[in-house]
């Protein structure tokens, strides 16, 4: 079976995409033969673009995976797992939910097919949203645009700094709630590239990630590009976050913790369909 031998590669420009693909993008690893074009856009835009099968390779909200199981399935390799931590739901002064919630306002999120979207709706199904691009959120909670907005990526180890206040750290609450951990964002590989090309894919990716893990120092200060003017520091907390051992392999808890989220997503009226995600298999190798 022929096959194609160039793979796009759509991720978001974050630091902790960054740490994942730098071995890749600096050929640093072997590819078996393949080559990789990295497409860097943000999440709610892959989210979108994924729904047409644009990229071999793309990542992808874990909610939104609920609309696109038919051209993707979920690759082993490069999950955003947040353990006991996740997207937070801030706002200008110290409040509580249901302050925000008599205030008739909205909250500011980064897109409704984001995760973070799903998981605050299972929060509170009540809470009237209104879009806003990620990195413009805390400045809307801070300009009294929205009443409070919901954090993600790097804004999730700045929040404070920048005078916003906790009212809810979804991860917390979800570990509360379950005793799982949170999965946010995975890539979907095209269903159409057959299992022989997904299988090396896999290979490719996990020696990716893998020589970042091993090798965190020098991939750190290639991602900090990536980092949104953070410091070293807090570069190195948020990817450390995001990109560690569970992303190398979906682990049984993830497994249950995606099945469980979108058993929830649908029986609350957020997801129309209910969808049992599919999970490439994949044997970590021994040696990379």
């Amino acid at each position: 079976m022929s096959y194609p031998t160039t793979i796009r590669v759509a991720h978001s420009p974050d630091a902790d995409d960054a740490f994942m693909f730098y071995a890749l993008a600096q050929h640093k690893v072997d590819t078996e033969g393949l080559t990789f074009e990295h497409v860097l856009k943000d999440i709610e835009t892959l989210n979108r673009e994924a729904a047409v099968g644009t990229y071999e390779l793309s990542a992808i909200s874990y909610h939104a995976y609920a609309y696109l199981h038919e051209q993707y399935a979920i690759f082993p390799v490069g999950s955003s797992i947040g353990e006991q931590y996740g997207p937070v739901l801030v706002a200008k002064t110290p409040m509580t939910l249901e302050e925000v919630l008599a205030s008739g306002k909205p909250v500011a999120i980064p897109g409704e097919q984001t995760s973070a979207y799903l998981f605050l709706k299972l929060y509170c199904p009540e809470l009237p949203t209104v879009k806003v691009h990620f990195d413009e959120i805390p400045q809307a909670v801070l300009n009294d645009e929205v009443i409070a907005g919901l954090v993600i990526h790097e804004s999730q180890v700045t929040y404070t700094e920048e005078g916003l206040h906790k009212i809810v750290d979804l991860g917390e609450w979800w570990f509360e709630k379950t005793g799982l951990v949170l999965p946010l964002g995975c890539n979907g590989i095209r269903r159409d590239l057959g299992d022989e090309l997904i299988q090396k894919i896999c290979r490719v990716l996990y020696r990716s990630v893998k020589w970042g893990l091993d090798n965190r120092a020098e991939t750190l200060a290639g991602c900090q590009e990536y980092a949104r003017d953070l410091p070293e520091e807090k570069t190195d907390k948020f990817v450390g976050m995001y990109v560690n051992d569970l992303t190398l392999s979906i682990t049984p808890e993830i497994r249950e913790a995606v099945t469980l989220m979108l058993k929830e997503g649908y029986e609350k009226g957020i997801i129309p369909t209910l969808v049992t995600p599919e999970f490439v298999d994949f044997q970590t190798p021994v040696a990379v």
